[in-house]
């Protein structure tokens, strides 16, 4: 019977920048214990089963699939979520969107949007640091709204709900005192497309256009009738998009438009404030 120390040892990732890391965690979740396990007891024997789901599931990450869809679930802020390929999977980047959206408001009752919603990553986070604000999250994917529900019931946020809408099409009439988003903003022709985890990721959730503005163009357009006076929008883009969404923002009339950079040091999210 083979051992976690040799288990980890013969695993080999040669393509991926976190091959160690990756192997750890497969072969965690394939123990049912945390990884912190893996360094005490490196001497353990693994049972059958075990390694026989841990081998499985290692294929399925050296043919590229990203370890989050493996295991079913991705860490976000201080939540763990179940994530699924129908969605995008939360990157430590679009921390930034809820680090900014904290301080732009205070922690009084509020009602606060989150577009394209996806797992619900975004909302929950808002949700689960305000409990006085009332988060709604909305995507056009059907399966992506179930997820988000699922998970905002397993953390028990009631503060959090989710429907299905094509960005604001479900919402007329309603107005919110800050809108966030994390939309589509990859160029159809960006060569990432073809490597990496995004490889595995719905397009849906990626692409927006030529210019990867598609999306954030008809966001910014139609925020202003969703928000309150003096209510935010406040949006992440790609690395080299910064410029152009502060110039859609000053073309529907958004004030205070500025823009913050991401732990590389990229202007990551932009954002505007309605007059």
């Amino acid at each position: 019977m083979a051992t976690i120390e040799s288990l980890l040892r013969a695993a080999v990732l040669p393509d991926s920048p976190s091959g160690k890391l990756d192997a750890e965690w497969l072969l965690a979740a394939a123990l049912g214990k945390p990884a912190s396990y893996l360094r005490t007891w490196p001497e353990r024997e693994v049972p059958a089963e075990s390694e026989a789901r841990f081998v499985a599931d290692l294929a399925r990450r050296r043919r590229g699939e990203p370890v989050a869809y493996i295991l079913g679930r991705q860490g976000f802020w201080s939540l763990e979520l179940e994530v699924a390929p129908h969605t995008l999977i939360p990157r430590p980047d679009t921390e930034l969107l809820v680090e900014t959206a904290l301080q732009l408001l205070p922690p009084t009752p509020a009602d606060i949007l989150d577009l394209g919603t996806g797992t619900g990553a975004i909302a929950l986070a808002l949700a689960h640091e305000r409990p006085a604000w009332q988060v709604t999250g909305v995507d056009r994917v059907t399966e992506a709204v179930d997820l988000a529900a699922r998970n905002a019931q397993r953390l028990r946020l009631d503060n959090a709900e989710f429907r299905e809408s094509r960005w604001f099409s479900a919402l007329a009439g309603q107005r919110f005192a800050l809108i966030v988003s994390n939309p589509p903003y990859i160029p159809a022709h960006d060569p990432h497309l073809q490597k990496g985890d995004l490889r595995f990721e719905p397009s849906s959730a990626l692409v927006a256009g030529d210019d990867g503005l598609d999306d954030i163009r008809q966001i910014i357009a139609s925020a202003p009738s969703h928000l309150l006076c003096q209510g935010w929008l406040l949006l992440e883009h790609g690395y080299d998009q910064a410029s152009a969404v502060r110039g859609l923002f000053a073309e529907s009339g958004f004030v205070d438009i500025q823009s913050r950079k991401d732990l590389g040091g990229h202007e990551r999210i932009s954002l505007g404030q309605r007059p």
